[in-house]
């Protein structure tokens, strides 16, 4: 799977895990060139506290555009260190 923003690709993995239809990329397949940690956070009741990336591609920001839970709740431990994405993201094979 790969993602990809601005023909840009951000992540690439054949170890994703799918959750609620959204991918979860390892963390280690990120191009951390392209990620800026963001303040935004917000809260799952299943999955716990979610915080988020902003990516920068060419010098145009896709604010929150990915997210990650640092310590999920047990019920989603399948997803600790991984990140997934959204906000025109394309996620694809």
């Amino acid at each position: 799977m790969k993602a990809i923003w601005k023909n840009q690709i951000l992540a690439e993995s054949n170890d994703t895990v799918v959750v609620e239809n959204n991918h979860y990329f390892p963390a280690s397949a990120l191009k951390m060139e392209y990620f800026k940690q963001s303040d935004k956070k917000t809260h799952c009741v299943r999955k716990g506290e979610a915080s988020y990336y902003s990516i920068i591609v060419d010098g145009e920001e896709n604010k929150d555009a990915a997210w990650y839970y640092a310590a999920p709740k047990e019920a989603a431990m399948q997803i600790k260190d991984r990140v997934a994405f959204w906000r025109e993201v394309q996620v694809t094979e």
